[in-house]
C-alpha cells in the first residue's frame, strides 16, 4: 500500500498529484465544469483559440464579442449530433472555418509545426466533479482532453471494505446515464470511457445503460490467471494513472484506438435488421500488445518475426486491425518507413470488413486498404499498386506469379490469423518467394552453374522456408504447435522458443470471456482385454497393437453409432434448453477422419429419429479421404437463421478441429 492513501479520498488525491507531477496533466476546479453543455467551455475555446489564430481572428473581425458564445453552442450541437470521438479526430466546421479540437500524435517528425500542435493539447483532471443538472451527485475523478470529458472513474479503497464491485455497483444504480456526460444516442456524445477501480482491480464500460451496464475487466493478469500482480511499494492498479492515463497514451487511445463498431444484426424469427453500435476500447493485454509490438518493430526494423499467443474471448480481431493500421504508418528513428506494405493473411469473413471500418475511421482515405474477395488478379493489382493494406487468403497467392509485374524491393509486415504449423509449408514458402528481396534471386542465379537442377532446386526451397530480411511475421493464434512457437516465437531465458505477448486461456476462462469446457467435459468409459496366443510371440509390438485396436475401435460403426445416440439425447434433454435455449455442446476428436464418421453418424441420426431441433457442424484443418466416406448432400445453419445444402464430396476443409453440435436457433 503506497503512503497516505488508505481512505477513498486520499487514495484520489494520490492519483490526482502523480497525473499532475508525472502525468502531463493540469488541475481544473469541478466549478469550471459546465454540466448542461458537459464541457469546461474555457479549456475547449481557449484551445481553439491558441492553435488556430487565423482562423480565430477571421471568425472573431465577424462575430466579435459574440463569438464565444455562438462558437460554444455550435460546439454542444456537433458534439451531440456526431459524438466526441468523431469531433476530436476530424474536427468541425463554423462559418466556412474548420476547427480541430485535438492534434494527435503525427508518425514522423517531417513536420514540426505539427508536434508543436501536439505539445499544445491541454489535458486537465478533476476531483469530485458535480456532474448532473439535476443533482449535486459526484465523479471521483474526471480526465479531460481540450476541455472534452474522455475518462470517468469511480475509486474504492480496500482498506474501507470498499471494492472495485462496489464502484460498477455505483456506475449502475446511482449514476443517471442520461446525464449529459453519460448521454449516448448513436454513439459516445461525451466521456468515451467509464472506468470502476480499486487498489487491486480495474473494470471499464464504454456505455452506461443502468442495471445492464457491462464492465469489462481491465487488468494486466496475474501469473496466467485474471487480477493484477502485486508490485513493491505500489498498488496493483498503479499502471492506471502510470501509465494508460498519461498523457501520450491517453492521446494515443483518442487517436488510434478507440473506435465506434456498427454490426448489421437479423432476427431470425422476422428477419428484420437492425444496427448495433458499440464504442470499443481496448482491454489491457490488446493495447500493451499492440505497442509492445509498434515498439519492437521500430527497433528491429523487417526482418523478424513475432509470435502472439492470444486465447479465444481475446478480441484479436481488433487486435489485428489496431496493429496493421499502426504498421501501415510506422517509421523508424530516422523517419523511414518500416514497412512498404501490409499484408493480413486471414479467412475469417468478418475481420476484412471490421478492418476497413476501424481504419477509416482513423485515416478517411480511400484505397488505404483493399479486400481480397474475388479473383486472384486482386490480389495481384493490388501488390503491383503497392496498397497500404491488403487483407487476403494464403491460399490466393499460389495463382498469381504470372500476374505480377516486377515488382520492386519492398518491406513487408505479414500479419497472420490463425497461425498453424501449415504456415511453414509450402503456401508460406511461395508467399515469401513472390515478396522475397530481388537479392535472394540474384544469389540464385550466380549459383545456378555450379548446382544440379536437383539442389537448385532444395536449395531455393530452403532459402525461401525460412526467415526473409525484408518480411516480418506477426502470427496470431490461441494455440500454437511447437512448429508454430520455433518458426515465429523467440528464445525465453531458458532457450525455449516462446510467444512474443500471451494472453492465457486460463485468464480469459477466469474474466468469463470463454466457457471452461472442461467443467461440462463427460467421458464415456470402455474396456476391452486382450489375450496373446503365445506368450513369447515377438512378432507382436504392444504398444503398436494397442494404437491400432484404439483405432479399429475408434473407427467401428458399432462404436461410434451407441456414442452418437448417448450425446445426441443428452444434449438435447440436459444442456441444449440452457442458456435461453442457446446452449451449444462439442465433441472432440483423436483424428480428422473421426471427426468426418461422427458427423455422417450424427446427421443419420438426427434424421432418423426426427429431431429438427438440432443441426450438427464439423470442422478440421486440411483434407480427409476414405474410402468408405460417400458423397453427401446435408443442411447447415447459418447465422441468419436460413438453411443452405451443402454438397460435400470425398473431403472436408474448414478451420477447427472438433464436432459441434448446436441448437436450430443461434
Amino acid at each position: 500500500m503506497a503512503k497516505g492513501t488508505h481512505t477513498e479520498e486520499t487514495f484520489e488525491a494520490f492519483i490526482e498529484a502523480h497525473l499532475l507531477e508525472h502525468g502531463g496533466y493540469k488541475a481544473a476546479s469541478p466549478d469550471d465544469y459546465d454540466r448542461e453543455s458537459a464541457l469546461l467551455p474555457a479549456e475547449a475555446l481557449g484551445y481553439i483559440e491558441a492553435t488556430q489564430p487565423k482562423a480565430w481572428a477571421k471568425l472573431e473581425a465577424t462575430h466579435k464579442d459574440k463569438l464565444k458564445p455562438l462558437l460554444l453552442k455550435e460546439l454542444v450541437k456537433v458534439l451531440d449530433q456526431r459524438g466526441s470521438l468523431e469531433v476530436l479526430r476530424h474536427g468541425f466546421k463554423f462559418y466556412g472555418q474548420t476547427l480541430r479540437l485535438a492534434t494527435f500524435e503525427p508518425g514522423n517528425k517531417l513536420n514540426p509545426e505539427n508536434w508543436a500542435l501536439f505539445e499544445k493539447n491541454r489535458l486537465h483532471v478533476v476531483r469530485q466533479l458535480r456532474y448532473d443538472p439535476k443533482n449535486d451527485n459526484e465523479l471521483d475523478l474526471a480526465l479531460f482532453l481540450n476541455g472534452v470529458p474522455i475518462v470517468t472513474v469511480e475509486l474504492k479503497n480496500a482498506m474501507t471494505g470498499q471494492k472495485v464491485g462496489h464502484a460498477i455497483r455505483q456506475y449502475k444504480k446511482d449514476r443517471d446515464p442520461k446525464a449529459p456526460i453519460f448521454r449516448w444516442k448513436g454513439g459516445a456524445k461525451r466521456a468515451l470511457v467509464h472506468f470502476a477501480v480499486d487498489t487491486d482491480e480495474a473494470f471499464m464500460a464504454t456505455r452506461l445503460e443502468g442495471g445492464r451496464t457491462f464492465f469489462l475487466p481491465f487488468n494486466r493478469g496475474d501469473h496466467g490467471g485474471k487480477g493484477n500482480p502485486a508490485v513493491a511499494g505500489k498498488h496493483r492498479t498503479h499502471y492506471l494513472w502510470e501509465e494508460v492515463w498519461e498523457r501520450r497514451s491517453l492521446l494515443d487511445l483518442v487517436g488510434r484506438f478507440i473506435h465506434l463498431q456498427t454490426e448489421e444484426q437479423v432476427d431470425p424469427n422476422t428477419g428484420n435488421k437492425t444496427e448495433k453500435q458499440t464504442l470499443i476500447f481496448p482491454r489491457y493485454h490488446q493495447r500493451d500488445c499492440v505497442r509492445n509490438l509498434i515498439a519492437a518493430a521500430r527497433d528491429q526494423g523487417a526482418g523478424t518475426n513475432y509470435l502472439v499467443q492470444h486465447s479465444a474471448g481475446s478480441g484479436k480481431s481488433n487486435s489485428i486491425a489496431w496493429l496493421a493500421h499502426r504498421l501501415a504508418s510506422l517509421h523508424d528513428d530516422e523517419d523511414n518507413k518500416v514497412y512498404d506494405g501490409v499484408i493480413v493473411l486471414t479467412d475469417r469473413k468478418v475481420l476484412d470488413r471490421q478492418l476497413q471500418d476501424t481504419i477509416y475511421q482513423f485515416e478517411h482515405k480511400e484505397g488505404v486498404v483493399v479486400k481480397v474477395d474475388q479473383r486472384s488478379d486482386q490480389l495481384a493489382q493490388a501488390l503491383n499498386d503497392g496498397v497500404a493494406i491488403i487483407i487476403s487468403t494464403i491460399h490466393k497467392f499460389g495463382f498469381i506469379q504470372d500476374k505480377l509485374e516486377d515488382l520492386p524491393d519492398r518491406r513487408y509486415a505479414l500479419i497472420v490469423d490463425e497461425a498453424h504449423s501449415s504456415q511453414s509449408g509450402d503456401m508460406a514458402a511461395t508467399v515469401k518467394e513472390l515478396l522475397s528481396d530481388s537479392s535472394i534471386t540474384e544469389k540464385l542465379e550466380e549459383e545456378a552453374d555450379d548446382l544440379s537442377p536437383i539442389d537448385l532446386l532444395g536449395k531455393r526451397k530452403a532459402l525461401f522456408r525460412g526467415p526473409q530480411e525484408n518480411i516480418s511475421f506477426f502470427a496470431f493464434t490461441a494455440t500454437p504447435k511447437f512448429k508454430t512457437l520455433e518458426m515465429f516465437g523467440h528464445k525465453d531465458p531458458e532457450g525455449r522458443p516462446a510467444p512474443f505477448h500471451l494472453y492465457s486461456m486460463r485468464q480469459a476462462i477466469e474474466e468469463g470471456f470463454i466457457l471452461d469446457v472442461l467443467k461440462g467435459y463427460t467421458t464415456y468409459e470402455r474396456f476391452f482385454k486382450l489375450a496373446k496366443a503365445v506368450a513369447d510371440d515377438p512378432s507382436l509390438d504392444k504398444r503398436k497393437a494397442a494404437s491400432a485396436l484404439a483405432r479399429f475401435v475408434n473407427l467401428h460403426p458399432t462404436n461410434i453409432a451407441q456414442k452418437t445416440e448417448i450425446i445426441v439425447e443428452h444434449f438435447r434433454s440436459c444442456v441444449k434448453p440452457l442458456l435461453g435455449g442457446k446452449a451449444k455442446a462439442m465433441l472432440v476428436t483423436g483424428s480428422r477422419l473421426q471427426a468426418v464418421k461422427y458427423k455422417l453418424a450424427f446427421d443419420a441420426y438426427i434424421q432418423e429419429k426426427g429431431h429438427t431441433d438440432v443441426r450438427c457442424l464439423v470442422a478440421f484443418s486440411g483434407e480427409v479421404r476414405d474410402d468408405e466416406v460417400p458423397t453427401v448432400t446435408y443442411t447447415e445453419p447459418k447465422m441468419n437463421g436460413g438453411i443452405a445444402e451443402t454438397e460435400l464430396p470425398q473431403k472436408f476443409a474448414s478451420d477447427a478441429f472438433q464436432i459441434l453440435i448446436v441448437a436450430n436457433k443461434y
